[in-house]
């Protein structure tokens, strides 16, 4: 938890090893205390950007993604079935049959598509769920309740897992809900461990809490330095930052995280689970086609309006050169009929890109998920 920029999804993309390439990396990553990658299905991570084909509707969505990542052990009922839980564990049965839509046309919710990404990520039970704000765009209400399904995961599918989020000022029903907290402002540790000891660690160093007030407010409120014009505070944000930072690095909370580490570290504990078999290429790419087609036949812009255009050409065209006969000088006219009609399909193959680019960044998050 942090300020908006304190270092929150760098954070994440770090410890889900999806830094750009030209950003430099220090330190160790150990999961169970091994250094291993994280192999497909043992982890899944929901980026801050709800990056879906807006055409489809939440089942189709929901239903496709589980036919590309389900491996072929599981029958077609069965991945239905899964795909249809998870819709119902996020709250979307009521928004099933209606369309996600974007830009122009008019679909589900901004929150709603937040929950379709995260039933997309969690199809494969995975032992690792990165997820980057979550709860944004969500009304109160429901990120508690959102927040309190993807805690309570491990209880439905009876899988241990480990679930490291970033969140934007939780209310105090969600703060509760975490076990640790990392507080963070300017890429600095101002606090690591437990999320109840929080309120009681800025209280020994001088900023308590006040009654009545949501912690988590209180917390960013402290560790936010972005308005820090504020003349009626004795001291500025920047001294009760490294207070606090000074503080932590010599408080007993942080050596126990330090112990722990090297506990963990010299434990001889199980590494993650290898790859969870996925689906194999021909069913992916069956998968695919089917919802390319689908996506490309109810795109207006994709397909449908450039035929129009194709068709109006032709009628034109037909008319202005028709029965220009056979003589020495209709040679010159054919050749004007073949030149315009090839410039004008190059240009009309432009019309194609927006919605490639739309394509493009669903595959990137596909294939980036593995």
């Amino acid at each position: 938890m942090g300020p908006s920029g304190c270092g929150k999804s760098t954070l994440l993309d770090a410890l889900a090893g999806r830094l750009a390439t030209n950003t430099r990396q220090t330190g160790e990553i150990l999961i169970n205390g091994h250094k291993q990658e994280l192999s497909y299905g043992t982890s899944a991570y929901v980026t801050q950007d709800d990056t879906l084909l807006t055409t489809l509707t939440v089942k189709e969505a929901v239903y496709y993604s589980a036919q590309l990542q389900l491996p072929d052990t599981m029958s077609k009922q069965d991945k239905k079935q899964r795909a249809d839980s998870t819709i119902k564990e996020m709250g979307l049965q009521d928004a099933t049959n209606t369309r996600i839509g974007g830009w122009g046309v008019k679909g589900i919710s901004g929150g709603q598509k937040r929950r379709v990404s995260i039933c997309i990520e969690i199809l494969t039970h995975p032992s690792l769920l990165f997820l980057d704000e979550p709860t944004s765009g969500l009304d109160s209400a429901a990120s508690y309740y959102v927040m309190k399904r993807i805690a309570s995961l491990g209880k439905k599918d009876g899988i241990q897992r480990t679930i490291i989020t970033s969140i934007h000022q939780p209310s105090s029903e969600v703060f509760q809900l975490f076990d640790n907290l990392c507080l963070l402002s300017s890429g600095k540790t101002v606090y690591f461990g437990p999320a109840s000891a929080a309120s009681e660690f800025f209280s020994l160093n001088g900023f308590p809490c006040p009654p009545l007030q949501n912690p988590s407010d209180h917390l960013l409120k402290t560790i936010n330095k972005d308005f820090d014009q504020d003349t009626e505070t004795e001291s500025s944000t920047e001294e009760a930052i490294s207070i606090l930072v000074s503080s932590y690095k010599s408080s007993e909370i942080n050596k126990d995280v330090h112990n722990e580490v090297a506990l963990l570290s010299k434990k001889q504990m199980k590494s993650m689970d290898k790859n969870k078999g996925h689906a194999g290429f021909f069913n992916q790419c069956l998968a695919l086609i089917k919802r390319s087609s689908l996506n490309m036949f109810r795109d207006l812009g994709y397909y449908w309006l450039r035929l129009g255009i194709y068709i109006a050409l032709a009628l034109s065209l037909g008319t202005v050169f028709y029965d220009f006969g056979t003589s020495y000088a209709s040679i010159k006219d054919r050749g004007s009929l073949l030149s315009y009609i090839s410039g004008f399909l190059t240009f009309m193959s432009i019309d194609g890109f927006p919605s490639f680019v739309e394509d493009m960044k669903v595959f990137q998050r596909e294939r980036q998920n593995g």
